[in-house]
C-alpha cells in the first residue's frame, strides 16, 4: 500500500511515526511551506515537515494545492492513499489521485465538533469525552463516512497539546488498522448522522481576550483549551499577560478581574462567579515562568484589576 501523507503540527507525528515503522511504504510527506517565526523571523518549516526533513522521507511544500505541477507530482508517485492529519481542506482534483481515495483523522467524535477546532472546544465546553474519528474525506468538510472511531476521556489537567498528543498516538494504531482494511476491501464507512452535528469553528484573535466577568471554570477551560497555542490574554500595567496554567479555588468574589490574593508564592484573581489562581503566565517581552518567578519580579497590589 502506497501512501502520501499529509500534515502539519506536532499532533500528526506520531501517526506518521507508525506509518513509517510498520509495512505501509510512505511514497511522500505533504506540508505546508516554511514561514518566518519569532523575532529574527527565521523561516521555519513545520513540525511534520521538519520531521520528514530529519528522517529522510520525501518532502513536499506545494504554495497552492490547486497547482497542477503539484497535482502531477502526485499522479507520478501513484499513491495508493491519502493519509490526512491536521492538515487542509483537499480539492477533489487531489482526493480523486490515488486508488482507494483520502482518509482523515479529526479528534472528535464525528459528527460532533466539525470544524478545524475541534480539541480546542472540547476543552473550552468542559467535555469530560472525546474521541477520534477516521473518515472518507469528501469535498464537504468533515462530513464523509465514519471507518472508525473511539471514545476517550479528557483528563483535569488536559490542556491541547497533551490531549492532542493523546488522541493521535492512540489513533496511530486505528489508522493502521483502517488501512489494512481498506487494502483488503473489509471496511464499509458509514454515514455521518446530520442531525446530530455541532461545529468547532476557528479560534479566532478576539477569543484569547480573557472576559473576567465569565465564571472561573470557564476561563479555566478556555486556557485549558488554548493553551499552548494560540493562549488566553490579559493586562497588567497595560502589557499583555499571557495565562498558560490556571487552577479553581474556592473564596468570595471582588471585582471581576481584582487582584484577590497575591504573596511570594500565589495570585489569586476574582472572576464573575469564582476565583482563578494564577500558576504558569508570561510578561509581553518575557519568557514563560512559574507564577513564584513571576511574582520575585513584578509588583502586584492587592485589589488591582487584571484586563
Amino acid at each position: 500500500m502506497r501512501i502520501i501523507f499529509m500534515g502539519n503540527p506536532q499532533f500528526s507525528i506520531p501517526i506518521l511515526e507508525k506509518l513509517i515503522s510498520s509495512d505501509i511504504e510512505v511514497v511522500a510527506v505533504v506540508s505546508n511551506p516554511p514561514k518566518r517565526i519569532g523575532r529574527g523571523k527565521k523561516m521555519m518549516p513545520t513540525p511534520v515537515g521538519k520531521y520528514a526533513q530529519e528522517n529522510n522521507l520525501v518532502l513536499i511544500q506545494p504554495l497552492s494545492l490547486k497547482s497542477e505541477v503539484f497535482q502531477d507530482k502526485l499522479k507520478k508517485m501513484s499513491p495508493d492513499l491519502l493519509v490526512v492529519v491536521a492538515y487542509k481542506i483537499l480539492p477533489n482534483a487531489i482526493i480523486s489521485i490515488p486508488k482507494y481515495g483520502a482518509i482523515n483523522l479529526h479528534t472528535s467524535l464525528l459528527p460532533k465538533y466539525r470544524g478545524a477546532a475541534p480539541l480546542q472546544w472540547a476543552l473550552m465546553n468542559g467535555d469530560k469525552f472525546t474521541g477520534i474519528t477516521i473518515f472518507r474525506i469528501t469535498t464537504s468538510v468533515d462530513t464523509g463516512d465514519i471507518l472508525m472511531n473511539k471514545k476517550f476521556p479528557i483528563y483535569q489537567n488536559d490542556n491541547m497539546f497533551t490531549l492532542g498528543m493523546r488522541l493521535c498516538e492512540n489513533g496511530a494504531i486505528l489508522i493502521l488498522e483502517v488501512i489494512r482494511k481498506i487494502k483488503n476491501q473489509d471496511i464499509i464507512g458509514k454515514p455521518q448522522n446530520n442531525f446530530l452535528v455541532t461545529s468547532a469553528p476557528k479560534i479566532t484573535k478576539e477569543m484569547t481576550i480573557i472576559d473576567w466577568s465569565w465564571p472561573s471554570i470557564k476561563i479555566y477551560n478556555w486556557i485549558r483549551g488554548l493553551t499552548p497555542f494560540p493562549g488566553m490574554f490579559t493586562k497588567h500595567n497595560k502589557q499583555r499577560l499571557r495565562i498558560y496554567k490556571a487552577s479553581l479555588v474556592m473564596g468570595n468574589t471582588k471585582k471581576n478581574g481584582e487582584v484577590a490574593v497575591v504573596d511570594s508564592n500565589q495570585l489569586i484573581i476574582s472572576t464573575g462567579n469564582g476565583l482563578l489562581s494564577l500558576l504558569e503566565v508570561q510578561l509581553e517581552g518575557k519568557k514563560k515562568m512559574s507564577i513564584k518567578d513571576f511574582l520575585n519580579g513584578v509588583s502586584i497590589i492587592k485589589g488591582s484589576i487584571l484586563g
